[in-house]
């Protein structure tokens, strides 16, 4: 969608467009400086290969953002009418129709120019029917990933196929409108039961609400009419009605007007969120023996510094500034951004979903440093009091070092989501843009699966 901008007063969805530029040219930065740049331990040049898919997703996503084009997708199954909508959107015949299945062969975009301000690429595809197995599972990603709002075409009741299509499509998070086409094949009453139908199916299943199901006719079928010339002679002649597609037309300027930046700007940040964890797997897996040797490694350094210190609070001090260069290092290892406050942040969010187990393991530590401790002061020369520090030192270390390794273990889970925290994070200025959104637009239905992906 490309907005003429009319005031100099930054709007919302201003504000949502450039946040989500901040964000993704932060993460091509911090990718662009520490993939490239040379390092002692690791090289980085067979994992920058690896992750070209990836890189390039942030620069399209990117460029898709500058360019300020909506990409409207129209699926269906053969024979719904997905391209006489679009042309009848477009108010001419540039998409082949025709009576036979599988006009359409392969995707095809146009541009369509609502009106002066705005701007649409229209997606048209194959009916999803039409190609096997994985090739259609790919077209259908390729196309949903990009588009921006999507047009599910029926011409009727929707079929068990329909609906499952529907619903792998309704993975991708992206806005839907359900269109029901060649309304003028039906009779008023059964239009209307189909047209209820589909209202229930969308109440029940919960994916969208009744304003986001349209009827159309966007190639109605030739009528015969009546027609009296001028010298009295009566005939008939065939006519073809004009589309009746205003409607959908007017939905989908009113979603474009109110939301489309937003769409624009929550469509890059998932793609690139998901990239981003993309990333982060691929190195995790890639770096997993030196993930595994500097757990390891955090893991006796710890151990060794709480045996040895004599005083208990500094062991828990100690403990939870080793947990943190622990996190730390991990990060540096997958390539990921991450500060002292948003490890600290993980560190908190790790013991308190450890179900307990590592408040435990702190209240352990603790009660046990505070034994060594009393030992250390009462020791003098008594080699008993000697042997219960050293006893009480061995199991505080070994709870320490069973704790650290619970720390890095759960930190690379955490890691493998991706660098998408922090003030400019996809996650973060997704949540921001979801948070400003308001009811009874499209984008506020979908709040909660894009949350689900933070």
């Amino acid at each position: 969608m490309s907005i003429r901008q009319t005031s100099s007063v930054p709007t919302t969805a201003d504000s949502h467009i450039n946040r989500a530029r901040a964000s993704i040219r932060q993460a091509q930065s911090w990718y662009s400086n520490n993939l490239r740049k040379a390092n002692s331990q690791f090289s980085n040049a067979d994992l920058l290969k690896k992750l070209k898919p990836e890189l390039t997703v942030l620069n399209s996503s990117l460029n898709k953002l500058d360019s300020n084009v909506i990409a409207i997708a129209a699926f269906g199954l053969v024979s719904r009418g997905k391209s006489a909508v679009l042309n009848a959107l477009l108010g001419q015949k540039i998409l082949q129709t025709g009576p036979l299945n599988g006009v359409t062969q392969w995707c095809r975009s146009v541009q369509w120019v609502a009106n002066d301000k705005i701007q649409v690429e229209l997606i048209d595809t194959p009916g999803l029917d039409e190609i096997d197995g994985e090739a259609r599972s790919q077209m259908a990603e390729d196309v949903a990933r990009q588009a921006d709002l999507i047009l599910f075409i029926v011409a009727g009741d929707i079929t068990q196929t329909e609906y499952q299509a529907l619903c792998n499509l309704r993975q991708y998070q992206k806005p839907l409108i359900l269109v029901f086409n060649k309304i003028d094949l039906y009779p008023d009453t059964d239009k209307q039961a189909i047209y209820n139908n589909l209202r229930e199916l969308g109440a029940t299943s919960g994916e969208m609400l009744p304003d986001e199901i349209v009827m159309v006719s966007a190639e109605p079928a030739p009528i015969e009419v009546r027609i009296e010339w001028a010298n009295g002679e009566i005939g008939n002649e065939w006519e073809t009605p004009s589309p009746q597609i205003d409607e959908l037309k007017q939905k989908i300027l009113n979603i474009l007007n109110r939301e489309g930046k937003s769409l624009l700007a929550l469509n890059a940040l998932v793609q690139v969120q998901k990239a981003q964890a993309n990333i982060a797997s691929k190195t995790v897996t890639e770096r997993q023996q030196q993930a595994e040797d500097l757990i390891w490694k955090y893991t006796k350094y710890k151990a060794i510094a709480i045996a040895l210190n004599p005083i208990a609070v500094i062991d828990l001090l100690a403990g939870f500034v080793t947990d943190l260069a622990l996190i730390r290092a991990l990060a540096r290892l997958y390539n990921l951004p991450m500060t002292g406050y948003e490890a600290a942040k993980l560190l908190r969010i790790i013991i308190f979903s450890s179900g307990g187990l590592l408040v435990g393991e702190l209240g352990s530590s603790l009660f046990w440093g505070l034994g060594k401790s009393t030992a250390a002061i009462s020791s003098g020369e008594n080699p008993l009091n000697l042997s219960t520090y050293a006893g009480a030192a061995a199991i505080q270390a070994g709870i320490a070092a069973y704790g650290c390794y619970a720390v890095g273990r759960a930190a690379q889970t955490y890691l493998e989501r991706g660098g998408t925290w922090g003030q400019f994070g996809a996650s973060t200025v997704i949540g921001e843009i979801l948070a400003s959104t308001e009811p009874n637009t499209i984008i506020y239905r979908l709040r909660q699966e894009l949350l689900s992906l933070k």
